[in-house]
């Protein structure tokens, strides 16, 4: 359906019928504090070279921090992982608070118990509307080979074998 006023709350439904994986992205920032944000904007770019791309929106705390960013983690979370998604979703507090996080390539921090995680170096940052998108070279990785968490139409689902939409 074509509308002629666009809707951007219409748009964002729609949107939402594509299920999507939900990661964490971290690094350091200029001062060597640990950051983090969940995304579900994460994809594949090239196998050779391997490189991934993310996107983060301007009006995102730590927006300057992940755009000056040399290194980034993107932890892919696992289904039993949802207070995880939430935490770093929100603003404001220590996201890292009683976490025991892993030390990746220079230092950026690794979550505990993901599905998979790929270490990356930026390798651009391209304007994307009211986002940039970062695209990095993925360094070093790894799959678990446990069910991702799945958000689908403003839902989690129970997990990639069972279609239930939980609460």
């Amino acid at each position: 359906m074509l509308l002629n006023k666009f809707d951007s709350a219409e748009y964002r439904r729609a949107l939402g019928c594509f299920a999507t994986g939900v990661a964490v992205v971290t690094a350091l920032d200029s001062a060597g504090e640990k950051i983090g944000i969940t995304v579900n904007s994460f994809n594949s770019v090239s196998l050779n070279p391997p490189l991934v791309l993310w996107s983060i929106g301007e009006e995102s705390l730590s927006y300057t921090a992940f755009v000056e960013a040399q290194y980034f983690a993107v932890n892919v979370l696992a289904t039993h992982q949802r207070e995880v998604c939430e935490r770093f979703a929100s603003s404001g507090e220590n996201k890292f608070q009683n976490l025991e996080c892993d030390e990746g390539i220079e230092r950026i921090p690794l979550l505990p118990e993901y599905s998979a995680v790929f270490e990356c170096r930026t390798e651009h940052c391209y304007d994307g509307g009211d986002h940039k998108i970062i695209v990095g070279r993925v360094l070093s990785f790894e799959d678990r080979k446990t069910d991702p968490l799945i958000f689908y139409r403003g839902h989690f689902l129970k997990s990639p074998s069972s279609p239930q939409v939980s609460p």
